[in-house]
């Protein structure tokens, strides 16, 4: 008998030539793929829940991104959020589920559970869901599981039970209300200190659409009286409110859960819960010919021009991204610690610094910039690649200008006689989230030092001879194999005192006035912010930039000028190390 698959031996699997198109639904509908595509990567986001007065953060809407065959039309749902309830003992609405049905099998998310409202052991428990929602004012202990019902990986998070007001505090109610759960973290627990909420689980983030988002967080949870709303997850969750104020929605298309209610003990009012933000479905349909396929069928799509050239597709690459630090200030009576240059990553550092990857495309040239460090009494200077631009470090407060300078982490402060507090300058700035910096600290009889990634710069302590602040740490980054810090603050400088030690990651040491002690310099290529001193601050550290490309594009890399080194990794990966300004070329292949 002839054979029907072009004369190969095994199974036939069924190639996609999707263009890796995206389609974004933010209503019910359907997706018609391409005649090519037969498979998909979908994100599927379901509407958060809604909140009551008095009451928890609604639970996100469940959160999933998955890949599975489709082809031809696909119907998709889309969740609406969860209403808002009143307060006093009305819940809110649960979130809507969002859905995909394709080849016979629906993929579904969970909407997000549902807070009550007021001090009632039942209604003012929060309700399962995609995640769940928090308990109510007063120690309501009733939480909502999240992941409900259970899928793998998990569609969500738990929300938090609250904590009981602390013994011997007036009645009726004190304790505020805890946050629902979020796709990325549980509900925070709402303090027992104070009457404040709990903030609501942060959400999880996702670049399918080509940049990143981040979706599915949970709402606040109530304030009592005087206290605050908890605040919102990030991904969309809407804020807790305070007194008898009503709490904020959950943002739309991003499945965040509604923000409670709060509640005025005296008069024993209730303000409206927010209501649920509606879901989201991203469907990316994708280019696959691995196996065994007909020669019928790469024919007909190399006619087609639809046959998937894997050397032109889209590629994941992690980046570490540090501008030049801050100088630090010079003169009498004590400069200022420069700032660290701006610290942006998206991996192999702290979890709360990391962003998204970066898409790259190959057959394209990438320029890099290395920002200089500035020279003494000069900020530094920003490192760009691709979208990602670091700020430059502030320069430290000279004694003209007192204040540190504002940057990617922001200059201390001078010294003055008799002590006065000078302003530092700002980290984060402009702002980027994850955050790039710092803020340095605060000058006074001492000087204050500089910021770093990771921490704020020491302020400079009262009396006259006091001493000087210590630069802000910097951050530790493996993305190169092995742990190296970057972006510490600088010292601020002594006057009748040691200068201020610089932060991990660079920062340099502030000199000392009464002996003419420069300070010293940051380190080259880290972004460490420079000393502060006398004659001369010492200048700011250069940036870096490193990116670590997968082992599919390793081979096609190349880097210029001969400076900067393109080194294969264990796993196959490469790390591009860019110490000077330059350009990294993927070649086609």
């Amino acid at each position: 008998m002839a054979r029907t698959n072009g004369g190969i031996i095994g199974k036939t699997n069924k190639a996609s030539f999707g263009k890796c198109t995206v389609t974004s639904q933010t209503s019910t509908g359907c997706v018609t793929l391409q005649p090519g595509t037969r498979a998909v990567k979908a994100l599927i986001v379901a509407g958060g829940g809604g909140a009551g007065g008095g009451a928890g953060g609604a639970g996100a809407g469940g959160y999933r991104c998955l890949q599975f065959n489709a082809q031809g039309t696909i119907p998709v749902t889309v969740g609406a959020g969860g209403s808002p309830g009143p307060g006093g003992g009305t819940a809110g609405g649960k979130g809507n589920d969002s859905n995909v049905v394709a080849c016979g099998t629906t993929y579904t998310s969970t909407g997000g559970g549902q807070t009550g409202g007021g001090p009632s052991p039942v209604s003012g428990q929060g309700q399962p869901g995609g995640s769940g929602g928090g308990a109510g004012i007063s120690g309501t202990t009733g939480f909502g599981t999240g992941n409900t019902p259970p899928v793998t990986p998990p569609q969500g998070n738990d929300g938090s039970a609250s904590q009981p007001a602390p013994t011997g505090t007036p009645a009726p109610f004190v304790a505020g209300g805890s946050g629902g759960g979020g796709a990325g973290a549980a509900g925070g627990q709402n303090p027992n200190t104070n009457a404040n909420g709990g903030a609501g689980g942060n959400g999880t983030a996702n670049d399918i659409t080509g940049s990143c988002v981040t979706y599915a967080g949970g709402g606040g949870g109530a304030g009592h009286t005087a206290g605050s709303g908890g605040s919102g997850g990030s991904g969309g969750g809407g804020n807790g409110n305070g007194a008898a104020n009503n709490g904020f929605s959950g943002c739309a298309n991003t499945g965040g859960g509604g923000g409670a209610g709060g509640h005025n003990g005296p008069n024993n009012t209730y303000g409206n819960g927010g209501s649920g933000g509606s879901g989201i479905v991203v469907v990316k349909e994708l280019n696959k010919a691995s196996g065994v396929w007909s020669l019928q069928s790469q024919f007909s799509a190399q006619q087609q021009g639809t046959w998937p050239k894997p050397e032109l597709q889209p590629f994941s690459a992690d980046y570490l991204v540090v501008a030049g630090g801050g100088g630090g200030g010079s003169g009498s009576p004590a400069g200022g610690g420069g700032g660290a240059g701006g610290y942006r990553s998206s991996g192999y550092g702290p979890a709360p610094l990391q962003g998204c990857a970066l898409t790259l495309t190959p057959g394209t040239t990438y320029p890099v910039t290395i920002g200089g460090g500035g020279a003494a009494n000069n900020s530094g200077n920003p490192s760009v690649f691709d979208s990602i631009t670091s700020t430059a470090g502030g320069r430290g407060g000279i004694t003209t200008t007192n204040a540190g300078a504002p940057g990617g982490s922001g200059g201390g402060g001078s010294a003055s006689f008799p002590p006065g507090a000078y302003l530092q300058g700002c980290g984060n700035t402009p702002p980027t989230s994850p955050p790039q910096g710092n803020p340095g600290g605060f000058g006074n009889g001492g000087a204050g030092s500089g910021g770093g990634a990771t921490g704020s710069g020491g302020s400079g302590a009262g009396p006259t001879a006091a001493s000087p602040g210590a630069g802000g740490a910097g951050a530790p980054n493996t993305i190169t194999g092995s742990c190296a810090s970057y972006a510490g603050g600088g010292g601020g400088a002594g006057a009748c005192a040691a200068g201020g030690t610089g932060g991990t990651g660079g920062g340099g040491p502030g000199g000392r006035v009464s002996t003419s002690t420069s300070g010293t310099a940051g380190t080259a290529n880290t972004g460490g912010g420079g000393g502060g001193g006398n004659p001369s601050g010492g200048a700011g550290g250069s940036g870096i930039v490193i990116l670590r490309i997968p082992s599919t594009i390793a081979g096609s890399a190349t880097v210029a000028p001969g400076t900067n080194t393109l080194t294969s990794q264990p796993d196959g990966t490469a790390v591009a190390e860019f110490t000077v300004s330059g350009t990294i070329t993927i070649d086609t292949y």
